[in-house]
């Protein structure tokens, strides 16, 4: 199963009672409830307890998944072991470096149950190709956790985070496996979102993380092809099949009818 994703929810795992019922007016394709970066060390065994009695209540809404603490923490097993046993529809792993931590994971969880992966340290961002090799359901890029392994500093042109950005959604289209795009943490400039939003399209993202109901609306209109893109998708595959070489004073060739049926598929046409 390809897993769509144009918005990738984060809620605190500390904040699910209050939070998670509330998913229902953002509608994000998939919350992830984070008992991860977003729970203190001395709540994790508490917020564990939470999500899971929260989710098991949780309102008809898209696929939620429950953001585990990683490999090599005190807590990655009792989180593994709670979920899997859980009514969630799978787990994130952060963190991911090595592809046994995959296996691993997919071999404690139900059958089916999805697991979408973080590329977020310079390992993990060095080896993305047979990382993903794997076919985790979807990948995200940590690029502020990235910035922090490096030693460098994040700034408001993102130029310390493209190759990155771009090095894992080339690997993802390489292993067939839907790509997310970095959170950005000024969560109420939507101005800031929407551009970072457009520009991850540009690069061939499918989503991006969301840490504000706010950017959810803003982060499915970038992902969702506009009535626009669409006409002119039809267009270029009319052409083609007419064996016009035009379309709006540009070339059609094998690049562009390419670009035509991927617009189409990300809106759920038929071409």
């Amino acid at each position: 199963m390809t897993l769509a994703v144009r918005s990738l929810m984060f809620v605190p795992g500390g904040r699910v009672v209050d939070l998670l019922p509330k998913l229902a007016r953002s509608r994000p394709d998939v919350a992830v409830v984070d008992l991860e970066d977003a729970v203190a060390p001395g709540d994790k065994d508490t917020a564990r307890d939470a999500v899971v009695a929260a989710v098991a209540e949780r309102p008809a809404a898209g696929a939620v998944l429950v953001r585990v603490n990683g490999f090599g923490t005190p807590w990655h097993a009792a989180d593994l072991a709670a979920v899997a046993a859980a009514p969630v529809d799978g787990v994130v792993l952060p963190k991911y470096e090595h592809v046994d931590q995959l296996r691993s994971v997919r071999a404690a969880l139900p059958a089916g149950a999805l697991v979408v992966v973080g590329l977020e340290s310079a390992l993990g961002i060095a080896d993305a190709r047979p990382l993903l090799a794997e076919r985790p359901d979807a990948a995200y890029v940590g690029t502020e956790d990235l910035i922090a392994d490096l030693g460098g500093r994040r700034t408001a042109a993102g130029t310390e985070v493209l190759y990155a950005r771009s090095h894992v959604v080339l690997a993802a289209r390489l292993a067939g496996v839907p790509a997310i795009d970095q959170v950005v943490a000024a969560v109420r400039d939507t101005e800031a979102f929407r551009v970072d939003a457009e520009q991850a399209r540009d690069l061939g993202y499918h989503g991006k993380i969301c840490l504000h109901p706010l950017q959810v609306p803003i982060a499915h209109a970038a992902f969702t092809p506009s009535e626009e893109e669409l006409a002119h998708a039809r267009a270029v595959l009319a052409a083609a099949a007419g064996g016009v070489g035009l379309v709006d004073g540009q070339m059609v060739d094998g690049a562009h009818i390419a670009m035509a049926r991927g617009v189409l598929a990300r809106a759920g046409a038929s071409s």
